[in-house]
């Protein structure tokens, strides 16, 4: 195909005068927010200026008092658990290290001992401000959040099976006892918990159990915004079905409710009702400031209906871990492994093609190729290998198109360019001559869609990507930074992914090839930008996907590119398609009815048109 010049240098001046304008405009947008924010910040230290040292000596004596009084009242029976100091138990496994505190006898946070954060350090899950706990009648008509009550560490033990369990109890005036056991299991990310309640129903109004789980889910990875937008999500296992939000804030649970798990792009923390959740509903809500740590926030209130017993056990349990597919599918609760995007929604009939096909062919090149680049790149040529009896004939079909451009452009010079009709025609009864099929270049494009998807799930979510370096790759679950600056420019952020550029330069030579093999692209105006607007627009899609992906599509497209240049070189016959097509010439014609039909209405249509040509004279 022979290229614009001119159109090319147009081309490259419009992307440099389109990423200046934008980079321009938010530099601006920031020194107009930092201008507001020192006017602000100037407003509050001249009114912080009136306020006397007197007045904030009063202010803070008079909120300890009410916050004093408030306890007090609140505590009920159980005297002086609402006034204590908190105190921090560490056990630990050989995969977890587990920080409880005894203010509500929970789990505070949980350190992942195999995974490292974007800063190096290990994975922490949980934050300060979470919240799991549940509301008791502590006497006096007053009812207390038990996560606001200070519990008394009663035991911490570990069995000969090699687990380990820690007991935190309250007890009020009147025998009214709850503990909190937790059982820790070793070679595991699961930690059971179990309530246990003494005169239940002096504890619990109307048998009702009220949970409250507050959860902030914190930045792990490379992009805090791509984690944010694109893989924070809430999911649950509701009336026997798997669920998740993303784009929506809430959701109220009216069925049976297994479990519920808050879901970074790598890691999860669920909590698993083994009696199910009776109803409730959750609030999600994700950071609008992108330049947070904090992803996202999600307030989930549960019921539980409690047997009427004065001895009661409610059973729980909570994963703190990896979405890793293989040790989610292994746990004895439903459809956990789900939490892995292996396909959902509009996509979710590419879920199958990751379980049974990709995933397996996989972890097969995994077990023997120490690099996850290397095995992407086998993933690659397996997947072309088994698309080959589908794309051979397409790519065939193309280059024989390559052959037909001297008869085309002859065939064109005949006709002429006024009836359009006729040439149509003719180029039809060559192409069926040369045993050209004129859509076969679609099938490629076709197959890719499904792979593409498949593929872009996987990547996104598949953690034995993480953190592996592969040529100027650091992560090939992230996109790579070697090109980078300190300001967000939009579109294309803070960085040029160069496997970015590797599959948009190779997809850019496919798009030039593929027109030149197409006789007729260059005379039409819908197809002569073609080659550039795809690439294009790939670049600014591309830009801040997985490493692992522009990588595969890269190699895919270098396959391409060899496959139909061996075609053309070393299978296609040039002067046997042509004999071919000269003996078809001589032999005699014969239509079937379609072709009758069709010949029928182009000749009428030459008629009608031959008609209008002499009335207009």
């Amino acid at each position: 195909m022979k290229t614009d010049k001119n159109t090319i240098i147009g081309f490259v001046l419009l992307a440099i005068l389109f990423i200046a304008y934008f980079w321009y405009n938010n530099k601006m947008a920031k020194h107009t927010m930092l201008l507001e924010q020192q006017k602000k910040d100037s407003i509050a230290r001249v009114e912080a200026a009136k306020i006397t040292p007197e007045m904030k000596e009063k202010a803070i004596q008079d909120s300890i008092k009410a916050d004093s009084t408030k306890k007090v009242l609140t505590e009920g029976n159980f005297t002086g658990a609402a006034n204590g100091n908190q105190k921090i138990d560490t056990i630990e496994t050989d995969l977890l290290k587990i920080a409880f505190t005894n203010k509500g006898g929970r789990i505070k946070s949980v350190t992942l001992k195999k995974y490292n954060s974007y800063d190096s350090t290990l994975v922490i899950l949980g934050t300060p401000t979470d919240k799991l706990g549940y509301n008791i009648n502590t006497g006096n008509n007053a009812v207390s959040f038990t996560d606001d009550l200070f519990f008394q560490l009663t035991s911490s033990e570990k069995n000969a099976d090699g687990s380990q369990n820690i007991i935190y109890s309250l007890a009020d005036s009147s025998g009214r006892t709850i503990q909190h056991q937790y059982t820790i299991l070793p070679n595991s990310y699961l930690i059971n918990w179990q309530i246990k309640l003494h005169n239940a129903t002096s504890l619990i109004n109307q048998g009702l159990l009220n949970i409250n789980w507050l959860q902030t889910t914190i930045r792990h990875e490379k992009s805090a915004l791509y984690e944010r937008n694109q893989m924070s999500n809430v999911c649950f296992y509701e009336g026997n079905d798997f669920d998740y939000i993303m784009t929506k804030t809430e959701h109220k649970f009216e069925k049976p409710t297994d479990w519920i798990s808050i879901v970074q792009q790598f890691f999860n923390t669920t909590l698993i009702a083994v009696d199910k959740f009776n109803s409730g509903d959750v609030k999600w809500e994700k950071s609008k400031v992108d330049t947070s740590n904090i992803l996202a926030t999600a307030d989930a209130v549960f019921q539980i209906k409690l047997k009427e017993a004065n001895e009661i056990t409610v059973p729980f349990k909570m994963y703190y871990g990896p979405n890793d597919y293989n040790v989610l599918k292994k746990l004895d609760v439903p459809e956990m492994d789900r939490i892995v995007n292996l396909g959902r929604d509009l996509y979710s009939f590419v879920r199958p093609i990751n379980k049974y096909v990709i995933i397996p062919v996989f972890n097969f090149f995994a077990s023997f190729v120490g690099n996850y680049g290397w095995v992407i790149l086998l993933l690659t040529l397996f997947i072309r290998l088994i698309t080959a009896p589908l794309t051979y004939s397409s790519y065939l079909s193309s280059a024989k198109m390559k052959v037909l451009r001297p008869e085309l452009d002859a065939l064109k010079k005949k006709i002429g360019d006024k009836d359009k009709q006729a040439f149509a025609m003719e180029q039809m009864k060559l192409f069926r001559e040369a045993g050209v099929n004129p859509l076969g270049g679609c099938i490629p494009a076709l197959l890719q869609i499904p792979i593409f998807f498949a593929l872009y799930s996987l990547f996104n979510s598949n953690i034995a990507l993480r953190g592996q370096e592969f040529l100027w790759s650091k992560d090939l679950s992230s996109y790579d930074d070697v090109i980078s600056w300190s300001t967000h420019i939009w579109l294309i952020g803070d960085h040029i992914s160069i496997f970015n550029l590797t599959a948009v330069f190779t997809s850019f030579f496919i798009s030039i090839y593929n027109m030149g093999n197409t006789p007729t692209a260059q005379d039409n105006p819908a197809f002569k930008y073609m080659p550039y607007i795809f690439p294009f627009v790939l670049f600014f899609v591309f830009n801040g996907m997985p490493s692992a992906l522009t990588w595969y599509y890269t190699v895919s497209n270098v396959v391409t590119l060899i496959i139909q240049l061996i075609i053309q070189k070393y299978i296609i016959d040039h002067d046997k398609i042509l004999a071919k097509i000269e003996a078809k010439r001589k032999a005699p014609k014969k239509q079937n009815k379609w072709q009758e039909r069709y010949a029928q209405m182009v000749e009428a249509q030459k008629k009608i048109q031959e008609m209008k040509n002499k009335t207009k004279k």
